[in-house]
């Protein structure tokens, strides 16, 4: 039995998946298996992924009950549990890994064998625009991990910033142990992966080494680029941020402090006629009362 899974959640990404793959098949390291998971794709996904099926016995399909679309957090969830490895890799349809991935990541977590999650470097291609969109939180993210001696802990990063310090469910592994007790239920489902990261920031201890080891595809029609969050699921998933990573007691008075703020300025708008702007959790949010 292999001790790695590639866990690939897939939909409707036809035009990507056959890189996704073959960026798996071309590892230097060959004992593997391959774990795609179809959340109902509408397109032509299923017939392109049995085809490497088919030629590829370490690639296996796998799809919800007749064919459904679940989601996003159902369909990771059912590709960890179908995982027999060890270590779990992520990776998205539409990115791919360079060939060494999987090699260069085993010699870390030999030197580091107390090391749960892995994660690496990013090399962003595709739209231009989408690209240049991102470089800003590439550099807040670079300045926080610089300070941080690895390996480590990234409880105390995450207290401190609101920004996902793991870009993408791409770059990462982790033993499949600590997927064990995780909540999948994000209040904002396009903020999965950060969800799940700050609840392994609790106990885990995180590796981090810069080399690009994965290709981020960066288009306008990715899942990070869904709808927007509304404030209610801003409020929700910052709340859940704090249980996750604050004491009981520093939990009853923050959230009693962004309760109060928050309960007010709801107060405010509904007294308010016309359109107002707030700021929740550093964000900004337009609202328009009816008259």
């Amino acid at each position: 039995m292999t001790d790695i899974s590639i866990v690939t959640a897939s939909y409707n990404y036809e035009n990507y998946i056959k890189e996704t793959i073959e960026s798996v098949q071309n590892q230097t390291y060959k004992d593997w298996e391959m774990i795609v998971v179809d959340d109902g794709s509408k397109d032509n996904s299923v017939e392109v992924i049995k085809s490497y099926c088919n030629q590829d016995k370490r690639i296996k399909l796998f799809q919800h009950e007749n064919g459904q679309n679940k989601g996003l957090a159902e369909t990771v969830k059912f590709g960890i549990e179908q995982a027999q490895g060890k270590w779990i890799i992520f990776l998205e349809s539409d990115d791919t890994i360079t060939p060494d991935y999987i090699e260069k990541k085993l010699k870390i977590i030999e030197k580091y064998p107390n090391v749960d999650v892995v994660f690496n470097g990013i090399n962003m291609f595709g739209e231009k625009e989408t690209i240049e969109e991102q470089i800003p939180y590439f550099e807040k993210q670079k300045k926080i991990l610089d300070k941080i001696t690895f390996p480590s802990s990234l409880k105390k990063a995450y207290q401190k910033t609101y920004i996902n310090l793991i870009p993408t469910f791409s770059c990462v592994m982790a033993k499949k142990d600590v997927f064990k007790n995780i909540d999948y239920d994000s209040p904002i489902k396009k903020c999965l992966d950060l969800y799940i990261w700050l609840q392994l920031a609790r106990d885990c201890i995180m590796y981090y080494t810069d080399e690009k080891l994965t290709n981020w595809r960066m288009h306008k029609t990715s899942y990070i680029n869904s709808k927007t969050a509304s404030p209610e699921e801003y409020f929700a998933f910052n709340y859940k941020r704090i249980v996750f990573l604050h004491t009981k007691w520093a939990v009853f008075k923050i959230f009693y402090h962004y309760f109060n703020a928050y309960r007010k300025q709801l107060i405010q708008i509904h007294l308010t006629k016309g359109r107002r702007e707030i700021v929740l959790f550093g964000k900004k949010f337009d609202f328009k009362n009816k008259e």
